[in-house]
C-alpha cells in the first residue's frame, strides 16, 4: 500500500531531509509533500479537494468528468480544484491527459505549538 504524508516544514527543513535520503542512498519509505505553514496546507486542501483525494485514492487515472462524477460535482468546478491539486504536486497527470492520486493512503502530519 503506497502511502503519502502531507506534513507542515519550512523550505530549509525540507531540503534538508531530502539531503539526508538523498546521501544514504535508502528511498523513503513513504512520499512525502511538505507545505511552509498550516495556512498553506488547508488553503491547498478545502474540504472539497479532500473529498477528491478520497474519491481518487489508488483509483488510477481518470478523466475529469469521471472525477466530477465521483464526487457528484460540477466539471468546470472540479477541473479547478484538479489543476491546483496538481500544481501542489499531489495529482499526476498521465500521457492521455488524465488525473492520478497514485497513492492507496494519505497520512498528515503538523505540530501546533503555542507562540
Amino acid at each position: 500500500m503506497k502511502t503519502v504524508t502531507l506534513d507542515v516544514q519550512s523550505p530549509n527543513d525540507a531540503m534538508a531531509d531530502f539531503a539526508q535520503v538523498w546521501k544514504s542512498g535508502k528511498g523513503s519509505k513513504a512520499d512525502r509533500i511538505s507545505f511552509a505553514t498550516p495556512e498553506l496546507l488547508w488553503k491547498v486542501l478545502t474540504a472539497k479537494r479532500w473529498d477528491l483525494l478520497k474519491a481518487l485514492c489508488a483509483a488510477g487515472p481518470v478523466t475529469v468528468r469521471e472525477a466530477a462524477r465521483r464526487v457528484d460535482r460540477d466539471v468546470k468546478a472540479v477541473h479547478a480544484d484538479l489543476s491546483a491539486l496538481l500544481r501542489a504536486g499531489l495529482l499526476r497527470r498521465t500521457e492521455s491527459g488524465q488525473v492520478e492520486f497514485p497513492y492507496a493512503t494519505v497520512k498528515v502530519e503538523f505540530l501546533l505549538q503555542a507562540a
